[in-house]
């Protein structure tokens, strides 16, 4: 088996990749940067969406597993201490695949036929550069509101406890194939209205924002911000390709959830 790690870049991080690097050589894996099977990334969330991104031509060839030096994070399940179980783990136990959705965006210009895709792991963020962001959001081919505030968040179920949550969105469990819409400060008065709560949309409907006055646009896929401009539509929906992680123990989501926002540690 092929594996690569990736590391955050600290030095308890790197300490751990280099370990770890060598444990498993020691078992007779190969290192391969360009075509792991095997993705670990030591750091925290932040590091295994760089890993994401980095791997996302081979998302149906290689599966991820993360190992958190800092705060818990949602994306790793061990933690420094059991480098040497997880080593062996890897070496000597087959695993499981679990799989869950992605983000598809597809941004189309008004210069005819070009477009750019991008794939997102926890969300994608829509604010214009300028003032308030004026957007004729439709879903499933039918105008659903005109938004008028300060931006528009569209999150995966596994980044539904990010960005999406700070704006007051629902917590999805990943494994559920859908996307979230959630409002960044919308303006709601006698003449403007929108929803004014997130929604769930379902991987067979997609959502498109139409802009609907002519200025540049800040947008994020993830960790990644871009500047666009000429932009004629923001399609997103539930993506064909899924991210697969490796499992060798049960991950309960919803401990996840507690560790993080509930429990006291």
């Amino acid at each position: 088996m092929k594996f690569a790690i990736t590391s955050k870049g600290d030095s308890v991080s790197n300490t751990l990749m280099h370990k770890m690097r060598t444990y498993l050589q020691d078992f007779d894996l190969t290192y391969d940067e360009d075509q792991p099977d095997l993705v670990v990334s030591v750091g925290g969330d932040g590091t295994l969406l760089y890993a994401f991104h980095r791997y996302r031509s081979r998302l149906d060839k290689t599966a991820f597993i993360g190992v958190h030096t800092g705060h818990l994070g949602f994306y790793a399940d061990w933690v420094p201490e059991e480098i040497e179980k997880l080593v062996i783990a890897i070496a000597k136990t087959p695993y499981q695949i679990v799989e869950y959705p992605l983000l598809e965006v597809i941004i189309r210009y008004n210069d005819g036929g070009r477009e750019a895709r991008y794939l997102a792991l926890n969300e994608c963020t829509v604010k214009s550069v300028e003032g308030t962001l004026v957007m004729d959001v439709e879903i499933k081919g039918q105008l659903f509101e005109t938004f008028r505030g300060d931006g528009l968040c569209i999150s995966t179920p596994s980044g539904s406890t990010a960005y999406n949550k700070a704006l007051g969105g629902a917590i999805l469990h990943p494994s559920l194939p859908a996307i979230q819409l959630a409002e960044m400060a919308s303006i709601n008065n006698r003449v403007f209205r929108t929803i004014g709560s997130p929604l769930v949309l379902p991987q067979h409907h997609t959502c498109l924002l139409k802009p609907v006055n002519d200025v540049d646009y800040q947008i994020t896929i993830d960790h990644l911000t871009l500047l666009h401009k000429d932009v004629k539509s923001i399609q997103s929906r539930v993506a064909k390709e899924k991210i697969r992680f490796a499992r060798f123990r049960p991950f309960p989501f919803w401990k996840r959830v507690s560790d993080s926002f509930i429990t006291d540690k």
